[in-house]
């Protein structure tokens, strides 16, 4: 699984009519900054309002999944976006002039397609994975559904269905390996049974549907007559089908399982409103989009419980600035350069680390035989964290001194002592106005609050 986050490097676009509202649209994906995420927007509405992918906004799962806010609706985004999480991309902004995504050929392959022919970007910041703490457990016992969510450090599904069909029996799917999602379940198409054709459409539903974007099921015998009205229903000349294949106008089903692997396509695009990329093991029988979606609630409900939003620090992955890198953007030197290591960078952010030793020079007369770091010592490992993300503003900070001139709302929660390992995050407030900026930061020890203040930066050309 990749560590750092991705978008796409330029526009992808893809045109087709919506499987459930049969309204035609055009759906483009863009590039979009780090810890951007998923977002919809409707372009063809007044103010073009933007839709979050988030559980939260979940209004209708009837045969598909549906979000809404800010007076916008998008139907059916699961496929959308079971393919950004196939191909592990983080960030992008998907603008819809219609209602509904395309459902081109009724599975994800055609998006992937799109989005590699864009290209794919690293961005310089690591993901923020949400490892799956406990065991999460989802029963509808009237629809005989079971799922769980179960802690791992990588991201793998298992997903069992059963229709007591001679056409389906039980099947199997499983993917542990998300750099096989492109091959073995984005092609897997949406399906549905012959008995369900006519109460979809009495429904208002799969108004785009037809036999090139879906596969029918026909699990009981034709009477004689039947297959003539389901062609003026799906606006065939003819339809037909092989009882031996039991799949209306004998369609070539691309695996054995092809609809088992479907349904985990539709799991990964559900869960992917939990907002964060996870690490789980994921294990679901006979799931659907509301018992989808009623997992990936539960499992929103754990990450807002885990402190979300607190940087978290790996000392064995590769930071973005080494020391030496970081003093080639600072004037800062012993004994005043305060940060070692800057771990995430991006538009808006930054994370950087302190780690607090014996040997600092303020223990020398601060507290003598009771060490704690000086609080000005914090505030200023914090001021050059933000340093670097003012810096990072221009593409010569070679050429700039960056200043504090300013701090408000300053606190020390607990005192910093040798041994600990200071988090330092600093966040814009606001958009750099003649190079004046403001900014909010904090420090961490141990996911504990220490330190945090707000703060203004001048960004002054060298003469």
């Amino acid at each position: 699984m990749n560590e750092k986050q991705q978008t796409i490097k330029k526009a992808a676009s893809v045109s087709g009519v919506g499987l459930h509202t049969g309204v035609s649209a055009t759906m483009t994906f863009l590039p979009a900054p780090a810890n951007h995420g998923y977002k919809f927007q409707r372009v063809d509405l007044p103010g073009q309002p933007i839709v979050d992918a988030d559980v939260d906004n979940v209004v209708d799962l009837s045969r598909g999944t549906t979000i809404e806010q800010n007076g916008a609706r998008i139907n059916t985004v699961e496929h959308t976006l079971a393919a950004l999480v196939g191909l592990q991309i983080d960030n992008v902004l998907i603008q819809l002039d219609g209602p509904e995504p395309p459902i081109m050929d009724g599975s994800a392959i055609k998006f992937i397609n799109a989005l590699e022919d864009a290209g794919i970007e690293e961005q310089n910041a690591y993901r923020n994975y949400f490892e799956v703490p406990e065991y999460v457990h989802y029963v509808n016992a009237d629809k005989d559904i079971e799922m769980a969510a179960m802690p791992l450090t990588d991201y793998r599904l298992t997903v069992m269905v059963d229709y007591n069909s001679k056409v389906i029996n039980s099947q199997h799917a499983s993917l542990n390996d998300m750099t096989l999602f492109k091959a073995e379940i984005a092609p897997c198409r949406t399906f549905c049974f012959l008995h369900e054709l006519e109460a979809l459409y009495n429904q208002n539903l799969i108004k785009g549907g037809d036999l090139t974007n879906a596969i029918v099921i026909v699990d009981r015998k034709v009477q004689d007559g039947e297959l003539d009205q389901l062609a003026k229903l799906l606006d065939k000349p003819k339809v037909s089908v092989d009882e031996s294949k039991g799949i209306l106008n004998n369609v070539d089903l691309h695996f054995p399982n092809e609809m088992a692997r479907h349904k985990l396509l539709d799991l990964v695009g559900d869960l992917a409103l939990v907002g964060r990329p996870l690490k789980a093991q994921i294990l679901a029988a006979r799931p659907g989009h509301a018992a989808n979606v009623a997992l990936a609630k539960k499992i929103k409900k754990l990450m807002k419980a885990a402190k979300d939003g607190i940087p978290q620090y790996d000392p064995k992955k590769a930071p973005i600035l080494d020391i030496n890198q970081i003093a080639n953007l600072l004037p800062h030197r012993y004994p005043f350069q305060m940060i070692d290591k800057i771990i995430a960078l991006d538009e808006m952010s930054v994370v950087g680390t302190k780690n607090v030793t014996m040997n600092e020079q303020f223990f020398l007369g601060h507290f003598p035989g009771n060490p704690v770091m000086p609080g000005v010592m914090q505030l200023e490992a914090m001021a050059q964290t933000g340093g670097i993300l003012v810096l990072s503003t221009v593409p010569d900070p070679e050429n700039y001194w960056p200043y504090l001139i300013g701090i408000d709302n300053c606190r020390f929660r607990r005192n910093v002592v040798p041994g600990d390992t200071v988090i330092f995050k600093c966040e814009f407030t606001s958009p750099m106005k003649r190079g004046i900026v403001k900014m909010s930061g904090r420090g961490y020890v141990s996911g504990q609050l220490v330190c945090e203040a707000d703060m203004i930066a001048s960004l002054v050309k060298k003469k």
